[in-house]
């Protein structure tokens, strides 16, 4: 190889100094201004001698010629010699020349920085805030259920780090969710998966950390990534809430993020919600209640005048709150056997909305005996339930509902999707038939013959975009219902879709429930970002095993048309091994944005169930 000349060595010198920024190039603009001064002072003391006295020597024509080079208009007041005239003239040719390469520099390099401070690259200096890094619709959810929980709290912030440039960040939210009121909101542009980005949000003072799955291919790659990412940095580290799109990258997941990380699951709590929605009409309605901070919410509280009782005497105890369960150190347990008795180290689980309302009543209501229906079990029998679309959740929603249903049942799916017939081996209740169908097509709908199924699901179709997939949805829908009342058949109808704001549009279809997958997922980590302790009552919660959420024909439980106290449902339930939470009413339940769904109500006002009304309890299969 040959050695470089010292031509190549001097420019590559020159390169490197160029190639240092704004600061660099100032720095090579004063030399040459330098230069310039120098050289006409020297010619001007040489050719004209006269002139140079006049201007008092070698400091007064130095002077003299940084004024024509900082200002060359200047020359056109200059008199003299016309060897004089000439340098000060070539003095302000080249003046033109270094006040504009001034200009353009010191004009790219501040909006280069501007650009920078736009982005926000400053280090986050507040504490007991709460971290959101990465970016999907999930997050107008999260910040909108924040902003509600904090809404009394002076100084609460929310900080965002996203691969987004910030002040869109700040224009969508401001879009979705409106005013913050008293939270503030602070956006970061930057990568999650990067550890010198994440040192910009001050994770050893966040209160709480929730990792984003992102919109896009394989969007758990970047959840794992941004997992290790925080596992690998050093200091305090906040509890971590994150969700994960697909069940099998759970594992990997859990590996990434450590012990002091809560997974959620989406794909896995999404299809529990469909199947429990489809058997019981408005369980998705109920779940967001209880996920939101706009009505009841789930508290824990530790009380001892409790101590020693059953949890079926405790059922009455508050006035203002629904007791639905106990947390142990064994775990949590949701509507326990009604002999259960309540330890000093038991936690009670209540519904409340808010928890400076949580206190002892001064006496337990009487229950209305003659308002109280006896309890009859009745075995359930088999059923017959349809799918129509497909997509990747579509085997945990067989196997699920597998689960749920009486041996002998049978599932048919009707979809033109190319994955919709195989991989259905090991189900023990379950018969499943797939159809080849175009779902959009009301001819090919009709010869289904939907009056033999006493359940329809429509799943949202994951071979288009969420926009068309709901689209899709809405068109089945209002054939659904069409054919519903051209025929007069009825079936629960159970649908799934992508857009909150698409729900409204699907209430003319007037579906029994329509499960917003990324809402509730939305919902559950804006509530394990404010609390971790919860993780083990929503898990319990959306688990198959043990008590779920029922709503239930009201006239179960007490007789139709006489005006009785909420006191004497949770008397009813309770004999039947069962905890009322609310009830809802059939008159209301397209009306947003309950759809007549009342958890904790008061336990002394006159309440009138008719006999299309439901209770809400939890209660075993």
């Amino acid at each position: 190889m040959s050695r470089a000349t010292f031509r190549e060595r001097l420019r590559y010198w020159f390169d490197n100094t160029m190639s240092r920024g704004t600061v660099a190039l100032i720095g090579w603009l004063a030399l040459v201004s330098l230069g310039l001064i120098l050289m006409v002072t020297l010619l001007s003391l040489w050719l004209t001698p006269s002139e140079a006295a006049k201007n008092h020597g070698v400091m007064g024509m130095m002077w003299v010629a940084l004024m024509r080079t900082l200002s060359p208009s200047k020359i056109a007041s200059d008199t003299g010699s016309a060897p004089f005239i000439a340098l000060m003239f070539a003095a302000s040719l080249g003046g033109i020349f270094i006040v504009s390469a001034l200009v353009g520099v010191l004009s790219n390099g501040l909006k280069s920085k501007f650009e920078q401070l736009r982005k926000g690259k400053s280090r986050i200096i507040e504490t007991g805030h709460i971290v959101i890094l990465g970016w999907s619709e999930q997050v107008f959810t999260i910040v909108t259920e924040l902003v509600q929980a904090h809404a009394s709290d002076r100084g609460s912030v929310i900080a965002i780090l996203a691969d987004k440039d910030k002040l869109a960040m700040e224009d969508d939210i401001r879009q979705h969710v409106g005013d913050t009121g008293r939270t503030k909101l602070v956006c970061r542009t930057g990568r999650p998966t990067e550890p010198a980005d994440l040192k910009l949000m001050n994770l050893d003072g966040a209160r709480s950390v929730v990792v984003l799955s992102p919109q896009g291919d394989d969007p758990d790659a970047h959840v794992i990534k941004t997992l290790l990412a925080l596992a690998k940095r050093s200091g305090d580290r906040p509890p971590v809430v994150a969700a994960i799109a697909a069940t099998a990258n759970m594992a990997a997941a859990r590996l990434a993020g450590g012990p002091d990380v809560h997974l959620v699951d989406s794909d896995d709590t999404a299809s529990r919600l469909i199947v429990q929605s489809s058997r019981q009409s408005g369980m998705s309605v109920v779940c967001m209640d209880l996920l939101n901070f706009t009505d009841g919410e789930i508290y824990l509280r530790s009380d001892p005048d409790l101590t020693g009782m059953t949890y079926g005497e405790a059922l009455p105890a508050y006035q203002t709150a629904t007791v639905i369960g106990l947390r142990r150190a064994s775990g949590v347990m949701l509507n326990p056997p009604m002999d259960t008795v309540i330890s000093p180290s038991d936690e009670i689980i209540v519904i409340a909305h808010d928890d400076s309302l949580i206190h002892l009543a001064a006496g337990t209501p009487g229950a209305e005996e003659d308002a109280i229906v006896s309890a009859e079990h009745v075995k359930p029998g088999t059923e017959r339930t349809l799918i129509l679309n497909w997509n990747s959740r579509g085997r945990q929603i067989v196997r699920y509902l597998d689960g749920y249903v009486a041996p002998g049942s049978v599932l048919d799916i009707a979809s033109d999707h190319p994955d919709a017939a195989f991989g259905f081996e090991g189900l023990v209740n379950l018969t499943v038939n797939a159809k080849d169908c175009d779902t959009s097509d009301r001819y090919a709908l009709e010869s289904l013959g939907l009056g033999v199924y006493q359940h329809v699901i429509v799943l949202s179709d994951d071979r288009y975009g969420t926009d068309h997939a709901d689209t899709r949805t809405l068109m089945t829908l209002l054939q659904l219902r069409d054919m519903q009342t051209s025929l007069g058949e009825r079936y629960s109808i159970v649908s799934e879709m992508h857009d909150e704001n698409n729900r409204s549009l699907a209430e003319v279809t007037q579906a029994d429930d329509i499960v917003i997958s990324d809402t509730v997922i939305g919902l559950l980590l804006a509530q394990l970002a404010e609390n971790q302790h919860l993780a083990e009552v929503f898990g319990y919660l959306f688990d198959s095993r043990g008590s779920e959420i029922y709503p239930r024909p009201a006239n179960l439980y007490v007789r139709p048309g006489a005006p009785v106290g909420f006191a004497s449902v949770i008397e009813a339930a309770r004999r039947r091994g069962e905890t009322a939470i609310g009830y809802r009413l059939a008159d209301r339940v397209n009306e947003a944005p309950h759809f007549g769904v009342v958890l904790n109500p008061s336990k002394s006002r006159p309440l009138d169930l008719g006999p299309d009304d439901s209770v809400i309890v939890l209660a075993e299969r």
